[in-house]
């Protein structure tokens, strides 16, 4: 199964072929039927499949670590399995020049499994100099001359640019996306390609990967869990593009910047486990439909989360089912506001995270993460836990705002803790008078516009996520030429008449401006006595400074204002979401009037087009009631 020689370590099942580079570990060749290696051979042998991590000390330049090992073990060697090793230990001598990092890089392959899978240890110790990673991934660059069909969902897709294409197209205002001016395939031409238009929820993300036609191969990428990702089930990282490239996003800062960076001060020590994913690899006959493909790595995918936590891997580090707990019990909601009786937690996110404050989950990189979806009566079961210390954090689709268990939650090897019944409480004042979206985190259920048919991805016309298209921001001076949005409650105005990103004003020269939108309603009675509430809830957010006014446009200071906030780049990356912040904005009633009333909301800065806010909710609560 196993065949070593002084710089290649080949492993081979008879269905599948990797060769590895002795020691450095990295993936040089996969052969697999017809193809005597599917990896882009044209590459240097060191660019063709790796891991890879960005890395830097406080205040200096980042820079690329690829995880180069220097020795080589078998951990195992049978007749159904091979396991190697490649490890790589850090030293002060080698300070400035690789990241702070003890590495063990697994490779297994097995008997009877179309692929191999892989994993890595990744290991500070005490003392070791402070360190900033903002990205942990594994890349796979494929043959450019057979695969060029891309499948991420079973809705998106397409046949793909040949990265010649982006070489010749003309670059656009954010610099990953090309025009595709003079591409081979004439079929592509006036199109749009950027990498972060495949982005995807991390719990969505769980096979992707490249077709080839000539022969009818497929490759792909299968991750059967998240625990070892970053950011909760709603963070968005990266798939596949062009090259053809498969990536493992494993940790990132993309849609949400460096609050969610993995940063270690104070010579904090740590370890973790990326993996164990799987590199699948299937083909049909030529007869057959190429696309048949995608389907059987979808049941391969599901054959894989059926058997998590694998059994197999041999580091110590990676527990096995047994060696894990679990924790049940059922959410409900109780908004006195909304029912005088508990409420059912319907389809709620549910996870454990390492502690924190309320909401930290969506800001941790450094721990494990174990998520589930509530049923539609909020009962939850997270199974497969390691071992550790957690808080139980969850956010429920139609409220506002995030629950956070008061106490924290010891897992054990075998537990299966019962909650019973919790309660959650979510953020409210008063009635309310009135509200714009829905609090689901996203600003998707507001009016996302075409894009200028010069600037398209076909892939995503009439699609559900039309959001990804390129330049969309453009579109509001087109919709708003004059005057910023004005939003009228109760005059048959709905999420539709909400633009979904509040973006900037591009004046020409490259000059923009800060905008202001209006929310227009009245106040029929008027408690002089009491104060309301404005909740706001924001799906994502870029160097923004939210100011909100009540009546009086020149208010100074504002009567609220966020500060600066953001580093998402939702708006430039397609994406829908960033991270979530709420904000409970007590407003006197004397900012108000009996009758008509304006809220002013200003995205104060403005150096350029991609800066603002996407919306999620806001809701204006009355006085409380007694």
């Amino acid at each position: 199964m196993t065949d070593f020689h002084l710089l290649l370590v080949v492993m081979d099942n008879g269905l599948v072929q990797v060769t590895l580079s002795n020691p450095e570990g990295e993936v040089i060749g996969i052969k697999y039927n017809e193809i005597d290696n599917v990896l882009e051979t044209q590459n240097e042998e060191d660019n063709r499949g790796y891991w890879d991590v960005v890395w830097y000390e406080p205040e200096k330049q980042g820079s690329y670590d690829k995880l180069i090992a220097t020795d080589f073990k078998v951990i195992v060697q049978d007749e159904n399995q091979v396991e190697v090793s490649f490890t790589r230990t850090w030293n002060i001598s080698l300070r400035g020049s690789l990241a702070p990092l003890n590495v063990d890089k697994r490779y297994i392959m097995r008997r009877g499994v179309s692929g191999f899978y892989f994993y890595a240890i990744m290991e500070r110790k005490e003392g070791w100099p402070d360190v900033d990673m903002d990205q942990i991934r594994t890349v796979f660059k494929l043959q450019q001359n057979k695969f060029h069909f891309m499948a991420i969902s079973n809705d998106r897709q397409r046949i793909m640019p040949m990265p010649e294409d982006r070489a010749t197209g003309q670059p656009l205002a954010y610099p990953e996306a090309v025009l595709l001016t003079d591409p081979i395939n004439p079929d592509l031409r006036g199109e749009v390609d950027d990498k972060y238009q495949y982005s995807s929820e991390d719990k969505d993300i769980r096979v992707h990967g490249w077709i080839s036609s000539d022969p009818p191969v497929g490759f792909w990428m299968i991750t059967p869990s998240d625990e070892f990702r970053s950011g909760g089930p709603n963070k968005q990282d990266l798939t596949a593009h062009v090259g053809p490239v498969v990536l493992s996003m494993f940790t990132s800062t993309h849609y949400a910047g460096k609050e969610i960076n993995t940063e270690f001060r104070n010579g904090e020590p740590w370890k973790k486990v990326f993996g164990p994913a799987l590199v699948y690899l299937n083909s049909v006959s030529s007869e057959e439909k190429p696309l048949n493909l995608w389907e059987d790595a979808k049941r391969q995918m599901m054959v894989e989360v059926r058997k998590w936590p694998y059994n197999f891997p041999e580091s110590v580090d990676f527990p096995k089912r047994n060696q894990r707990g679990g924790v049940f019990g059922q959410l409900r909601v109780h908004d006195r506001y909304m029912s005088n009786r508990l409420m059912w937690a319907d389809s709620a996110y549910v996870g454990l995270a390492a502690p924190g404050g309320v909401g930290s989950w969506e800001r941790d990189s450094k721990g494990y993460q174990f998520w589930t979806k509530a049923n539609k009566r909020g009962y939850f079961s997270i199974k497969n836990v390691r071992q550790g210390d957690y808080n139980l954090y969850a956010w429920v689709p139609g409220i506002v705002g995030d629950y956070k268990y008061s106490a924290n939650i010891t897992v054990r090897a075998g537990s299966n803790i019962n909650l019973g019944v919790l309660v959650y409480e979510p953020p409210r004042k008063g009635p309310t008078l009135w509200e714009i979206g829905i609090p689901d985190r996203s600003a998707a259920e507001f009016f996302v516009p075409d894009p200028y048919p010069t600037l398209a991805n076909q892939l995503y016309t009439n699609h559900p996520e039309k959001f990804r298209q390129y330049g969309l921001w453009e579109r509001y001076v087109d919709l708003y030429r004059n005057d910023d949005l004005e939003y009228t409650v109760g005059d048959s105005y709905h999420a539709k008449d909400w633009f979904f990103a509040h973006v900037t004003r591009d004046v020409g020269n490259r000059t923009y401006k800060p905008t202001t939108w209006r929310i227009i309603f009245e106040l029929k009675h008027l408690n002089n006595n009491g104060h309301y509430t404005l909740q706001l809830a924001l799906a994502s957010a870029t160097d923004s400074d939210l100011h909100v006014r009540f009546n009086n446009p020149n208010a100074d200071p504002p009567h609220f204002a966020t500060g600066t906030i953001g580093k998402d780049n939702a708006i430039a990356r397609h994406g829908i979401h960033g991270l979530y912040r709420l904000y409970s904005i007590d407003v006197p009633s004397v900012l108000l009037n009996g009758g008509k009333n304006t809220i002013y909301l200003t995205q104060s800065r403005s150096r350029s087009p991609f800066q603002g806010v996407l919306y999620d909710y806001i809701r204006l609560e009355g006085p409380p009631k007694t």
